[in-house]
């Protein structure tokens, strides 16, 4: 084992692509004036904007993913941290839950969610998304090896995004400004909850759970969902709600483009700036060291640039004042939330003039399911420790096969099937008249 894999076991993706937009006036009589049609077609474009500059989020998060896998995480020579650890890690998998969300909120009415009936099938839908996408996990994590995060070439969120999509059905009916408030809300509690059971939860050490874990350990299994895994569904349902109230706004607007990503930033700078403020001048470092056996401030360095140690007691509530990569704390969350945004927002606003230059990433973007589980099952063979040209061999190979498979099949193979049965679903809740 080399020392990059204790910390290169992090990463991803994804509700799908957003739907496709189909002619304003497919039902409409042959009285219709032309006119009428004229005015409907403005908005196809800048539609499909949005929708590329969504998709070239969702591929740059998967990249940012694939490097986290495959890269060192620190120079081996300063001990420092790379750069593309620094940019990527926990960040990416927010970004990815927040587009999570996005995608939610396309699915169930955009900008206006659907009530009744309709948002019925909506929740059946999302449920059965979840159960496919967390079953696909399961049975890639058959095939990945080892059960400790120094021996498991990745951590498959695919699992925990099947909790994440359940967990959100009860507030696919509420209105953006709610389900701000909602995350808002999840940021704080689901920290809270981490630090308050963390002693008293049962513990499953794989870090990949597989069928058996349910089966023998449920208990532990859903401790690890929730709050004690990599990703645990209940703080990180501050991403996926945000992304669903971002979902809900008319993202075609030059002014939420820039608004996402001017607010993300002052967002994520307020996270960061707070944290410091916390552990520097309000004495938070000194309080850790202090509580924590064994803790020096290098240590807590180590935390805040690169990740908990699970090995660490949480002795004081002065942890969740931490921002490293994948603490789950209540900045940390913040901070990711407001990357995931202007990130966002960033391109949107290239895809109003380069959308063709964003190609290679939104062709990759909207396939990320397929995408993320070939390349975890490419990670299963374990060819690419200590060989950072697998990194250029991985991203290479997805963005050819993405762009050729978008430009003739169009959907992802993964994609298309989840689509079809979430549809059949959807379609059998409508016929079958049940409200709600």
């Amino acid at each position: 084992m080399t020392e990059d894999r204790h910390h290169s076991a992090r990463g991803m993706p994804w509700a799908g692509t957003a739907p496709r937009t189909s002619g304003a006036g497919a039902g409409s009589t042959s009285a219709t004036s032309s006119s009428a049609v004229t005015a409907a077609a403005p908005p196809a474009a800048p539609v499909k904007r949005r929708l590329v500059g969504i998709d070239a989020a969702r591929g740059l998060a998967l990249i940012g993913m694939i490097s986290i896998h495959i890269l060192p995480a620190w120079n081996a020579a300063t001990f420092q941290p790379t750069l593309q650890w620094t940019v990527f890690a926990g960040r990416s998998a927010a970004l990815f839950a927040l587009l999570a969300g996005v995608g939610l909120a396309f699915s169930t009415g955009a900008r206006t969610p659907h009530t009744g009936r309709a948002m019925t099938a909506d929740r059946w839908g999302v449920a059965v998304r979840a159960l496919l996408i967390a079953s696909l996990g399961l049975a890639i994590n058959q095939a990945l090896p080892g059960r400790s995060i120094e021996d498991v070439p990745a951590v498959n969120i695919l699992v925990y995004y099947g909790a994440f999509f359940l967990l959100a059905i009860p507030f696919l009916g509420l209105s953006a400004r709610a389900l701000l408030l909602c995350a808002g809300c999840f940021a704080l509690a689901g920290p809270a909850l981490m630090h308050l059971l963390r002693d008293v939860l049962p513990v499953v050490e794989n870090y990949n759970l597989a069928f058996a874990d349910l089966l023998t350990d449920p208990g532990g299994s859903a401790a690890r969902l929730l709050l004690t895994g990599v990703f645990p569904a209940l703080p990180y349902l501050a991403y996926l709600l945000a992304g669903l109230a971002i979902g809900r706004l008319d993202l075609s607007r030059l002014r939420t483009q820039i608004g996402l990503l001017v607010g993300g930033v002052l967002l994520a700078a307020a996270a960061w700036a707070t944290s410091r403020l916390l552990l520097g001048p309000a004495g938070g470092l000194a309080e850790l060291v202090r509580s924590t056996p064994g803790l020096d401030r290098e240590l807590v360095a180590d935390v805040l640039r690169f990740g908990p140690d699970p090995t660490l007691p949480t002795t004081t509530w002065w942890w969740l004042a931490v921002a490293g990569p994948y603490t789950n704390t209540p900045p940390a969350l913040l901070l990711g939330l407001g990357s995931a945004a202007a990130v966002l927002g960033l391109c949107l606003l290239l895809a109003r003039r380069t959308s063709g230059w964003l190609l290679p990433l939104s062709a990759m973007g909207s396939m990320t399911l397929t995408v993320y589980s070939a390349h975890l099952l490419a990670l299963s063979t374990e060819l690419h420790y200590d060989e950072p040209m697998w990194f250029v061999v991985h991203v290479g190979v997805a963005m050819v096969l993405a762009l050729v498979w978008h430009r003739v099949m169009g959907q992802g193979p993964l994609e298309r099937a989840v689509a079809a049965a979430v549809r059949a679903v959807r379609r059998k809740v409508l016929a079958g008249g049940r409200t709600g």
